[in-house]
């Protein structure tokens, strides 16, 4: 039988970009589909205390022996 092999990911978050207003947040689509393409998986969204979205974020896995760059610009 073969040993399960652990998972380790890596994660992202994107800030929505908001709109005139700063109220409502434009359609992520184009970047989520754009994040997509590159691995990544939207797993969560961290909301403000009053409503909207302030962050989505992203996981996807990591190569054994791949190092995590930390703070990796968007």
């Amino acid at each position: 039988m073969s040993q399960p092999q652990s998972s380790h990911w890596e994660y992202k978050t994107l800030r929505p970009h908001r709109g005139e207003s700063k109220k409502e947040a434009e359609d992520p689509q184009a970047e989520l589909n754009a994040h997509g393409k590159d691995g990544w998986e939207l797993i969560e969204t961290i909301d403000y205390t009053g409503g909207g979205t302030k962050f989505l974020v992203f996981k996807r896995p990591v190569e054994a022996g791949a190092s995590i760059d930390e703070g990796d610009p968007l």
